[in-house]
């Protein structure tokens, strides 16, 4: 009778249980990378962020603080919204996800070792998609965005031009649909473009000093963070024109969220170089504002509306002053604000 060694036997199988347990560690690792899940403890994930002390004007990018010059508020500063936490009301509850569509084997293969370093995430993004919001203000954009539809996105710009950053600019967030993976966005308080002017009565009133913002008090605390501000449209009148062949009617953008845009833009397209400052338009310089066919917007590098992206999108609307931006943002770009060291 063959004599059987009991102790080897026991080491063996305690090998292939080691070698199974590392195996399931791998996979679920792996899994969890691939989707984003990478916020499933109850407080949120929050990514590191570069130690060094701030002026309270910087963006976060692969976790290196850059300067903008304008008021920022990060997602883990008092007051910030944070799109880290997970969704109360939607599911899937994680609201951001990877870029890996951008990735070669393997770079994949490196991200999913040690993340995403700043040099690979200059190389792989190229646009920056703005909305207005049609919520009015940044709170209610964060509540409905979020917390009810499901969506994210980087940066908030509420109408006193305070920006909120609610994901390191590393994330995918889910607010261009083909757009997302190589884009970076953000959503300005305005009420939006409507068919009609009677739409937005309700938010647009006039006093002594001419046009202004009013928030009905149906809004609640509408989180303005400074004091007894007082919004007026860069145009002190009702803009009426045409996106994607339909005519609409909008209020503008203020000139603080004007200010802080350009100082924003600037900082993006120094720190993400293949973003560059100009905007869609044809061969006599005139903006395009219709859908751009999708080869053109596959290779496309610098700023869009969110109507370049989808045929169904009317943001930033009519009154968005383009040229006004680019051109304050190079100035800014010349002036080179520069990166915390």
């Amino acid at each position: 009778m063959q004599r059987i060694d009991h102790a080897g036997l026991l080491r063996s199988m305690r090998g292939r249980r080691i070698r199974w347990a590392l195996l399931v560690v791998m996979v679920t690792l792996l899994a969890w990378h691939l989707t984003g899940q990478r916020d499933a403890s109850p407080a949120g994930f929050h990514p590191p962020i570069q130690q060094t002390s701030r002026r309270g004007d910087e963006i976060a990018v692969c976790g290196q603080l850059f300067h903008t010059g304008t008021p920022v508020v990060l997602w883990t500063d008092p007051g910030g919204y944070d799109g880290y936490q997970p969704s109360p009301t939607t599911k899937p509850a994680v609201l951001y996800g990877d870029r890996d569509e951008l990735l070669d084997p393997a770079e994949r293969a490196r991200v999913l070792q040690t993340g995403w370093d700043l040099p690979l995430l200059q190389a792989k993004l190229q646009q920056f998609v703005i909305h207005y919001d049609a919520a009015g203000t940044s709170r209610e954009c964060f509540h409905l965005l979020h917390d009810q539809r499901g969506l994210s996105v980087h940066f908030l710009l509420d109408i006193d031009g305070t920006i909120y950053q609610t994901l390191d600019v590393r994330e995918r967030a889910w607010h261009a649909t083909t757009a997302n993976g190589r884009s970076i966005g953000i959503e300005i308080a305005n009420r939006g473009a409507v068919p009609s002017p009677a739409l937005l009565a309700e938010w647009y009133t006039h006093d002594a000093q001419g046009l202004r913002i009013t928030i009905p008090a149906r809004v609640g605390d509408p989180g303005i963070r400074t004091p007894g501000f007082v919004g007026r449209p860069a145009t002190p009148h009702i803009v009426r024109g045409e996106i994607q062949g339909q005519i609409l009617y909008q209020y503008d953008f203020t000139d603080q969220q004007y200010q802080a845009l350009a100082h924003l833009t600037a900082a993006l397209c120094q720190a993400l170089p293949r973003i560059t400052c100009g905007y869609p338009h044809n061969a006599a310089g005139q903006l395009i504002t219709t859908k751009l066919p999708d080869d053109v917007l596959a290779s496309y590098c610098g700023l869009l509306g969110h109507y370049h992206v989808q045929r169904d999108k009317q943001d930033p609307g009519p009154a968005f002053q383009w040229p006004r931006l680019v051109n304050d943002a190079h100035q800014i770009i010349h002036q080179s604000p520069g990166q915390v060291d």
